[in-house]
């Protein structure tokens, strides 16, 4: 019996540190598990916000495109935008041009001192 039971006080510490090993082992794979969750986490979002980011690309090209089919194709809107936005006149057109506001006057503030 004695052999036995040394046998089995020899296992106890391997079989503790085979334990010890394992749970480790368990700790570092979960770790590494957890960063890659919320890498893929990050990776998703940026991805959400980037195909939000070409639906309204793909939105404001698409006006473009009409806007500029409208300017080929009709001539009335070419020459409101010329008027609108370059500030073109015909010959002949009365232009009227007001004065810009003035500045308000700058008021000066009191010095800060006891109260008089």
């Amino acid at each position: 019996m004695k052999a036995s039971e040394d046998a089995a006080a020899r296992r106890r510490p391997a079989r503790a540190l085979l334990l010890g090993a394992a749970g480790f082992f368990v700790l570092l794979v979960s770790a590494a598990g957890w960063k890659s969750y919320r890498d893929l986490e990050t990776a998703r979002q940026r991805e959400a916000m980037l195909a939000a980011r070409i639906v309204e690309t793909q939105a404001r090209v698409d006006e473009l495109r009409r806007k500029v089919a409208r300017l080929r194709d009709d001539p009335v809107a070419l020459e409101r935008m010329a008027r609108e936005e370059l500030g073109l006149v015909k010959p002949g057109d009365v232009v009227v041009v007001y004065p810009e506001p003035p500045a308000p006057p700058a008021t000066k503030a009191a010095p800060p001192g006891p109260p008089s």
